[in-house]
């Protein structure tokens, strides 16, 4: 079984970028498909993007093409996602989860999730 665990978030400024990490430890992780989730307050959770096993593909709904950037390291046994031009609108928990095929996710409905990591974004 594979464990998440996502670090990076706080507080950050308007227009900066940041870069969070999902390490995962257990057996598994390198041939799972890992995506990255977010969830703003009052809103419904939304799929970022995700990463097929290799990273050598990456899939991001329309709406979050141009300033998210997903990337893998399974060497590191860790998932990031680059946020550019942060917005305040960018203030949500996001989340990393992980499933064996890439669809699952996609659909939101991954195998296994993090705990989230808090960003929030002051103007």
């Amino acid at each position: 079984q594979v464990q998440l665990v996502e670090s990076g978030g706080g507080l950050v400024q308007a227009g900066t970028t940041l870069t969070l990490s999902c390490v995962a430890s257990g057996r598994g992780f390198s041939s799972d498909a890992v995506g990255w989730f977010r969830q703003a307050p009052g809103k419904e959770r939304e799929l970022i993007g995700a990463t097929i096993r290799s990273g050598a593909s990456t899939y991001y709904p329309d709406s979050m093409k141009g300033r998210f950037t997903i990337s893998r390291d399974n060497a590191k046994s860790t998932v990031y996602l680059q946020v550019d031009n942060l917005k305040p609108e960018d203030t949500a928990v996001y989340t990393c989860a992980g499933a064996d095929k890439l669809h699952s996710i996609i659909i939101g409905s991954p195998g296994y999730w993090g705990q989230g990591t808090q960003v929030t974004v002051s103007s």
